[in-house]
């Protein structure tokens, strides 16, 4: 661990501050934090920002409710720059968006990497705007009932693979399940959130004893 001491601070005394999802590892924002406020970071465990049009430290999230949980602070290898990750209870941005990088300008050539925050919104927006023979779109047209029947239709394509001990058949099939589960989920008003939390309630992992045989 470092000290406070060992930050490199500017001539203003400020330190940039990249804030990130912990669970996804999205890029929420940027700001600036002083000695102060990377201070006061560490003592409550929410993100304190330096305001550089007030000139004073703001909580973030303390007018609009959408505090920044910290999990984790760490230096750069020059000791000018934070990373700050976060369980974030709304938007980052002030905009309403949930990150403050929302606007694209350039895109190259090779595909994003798959992310399954993505493949969920894809899914949300099939149900909120039908799309023409979407299968997706003709699942939540369909129902629960025929979500579920689909769910319960993959389970044995699962095991029948697996028990076939056929390992690309069940990597399919256990895609298959796992496209229809998000499905239902979303038809249930589930977030991947809510799973996360969920099985963080049952598997803790004590970090600190990680830390310690790192070392």
């Amino acid at each position: 661990m470092i000290d406070i001491s060992e930050l490199k601070f500017d001539d203003k005394g400020l330190i940039p501050a990249i804030v990130q999802e912990d669970a996804t590892g999205d890029v929420l924002m940027m700001a600036y934090m002083n000695r102060e406020s990377v201070q006061k970071t560490m003592e409550t465990g929410l993100c304190t920002f330096f305001s550089r049009s007030r000139q004073a430290l703001r909580v973030k999230g303390e007018t609009s409710g959408n505090y920044q949980h910290v999990i984790s602070l760490d230096a750069d290898c020059d000791r000018d720059t934070l990373l700050v990750r976060v369980r974030a209870d709304g938007p980052a941005c002030h905009l309403g968006t949930k990150s403050c990088f929302a606007y694209p300008m350039y895109r190259g050539e090779e595909p994003p990497a798959f992310r399954l925050t993505d493949l969920v919104e894809l899914i949300r927006g099939r149900k909120t705007e039908k799309k023409e023979g979407s299968y997706t779109t003709y699942l939540f047209e369909k129902g629960l009932d025929k979500i579920l029947k689909k769910v319960g239709e993959e389970c044995t394509e699962v095991i029948i693979a697996a028990k076939a001990e056929d390992r690309r058949e069940t990597v399919y099939e256990i895609a298959d399940l796992c496209y229809h589960v998000l499905v239902l989920m979303v038809e249930a008003g589930i977030s991947p959130e809510d799973i996360r939390a969920e099985l963080a309630s049952r598997h803790v992992i004590d970090h600190k004893v990680k830390q310690e045989k790192m070392t």
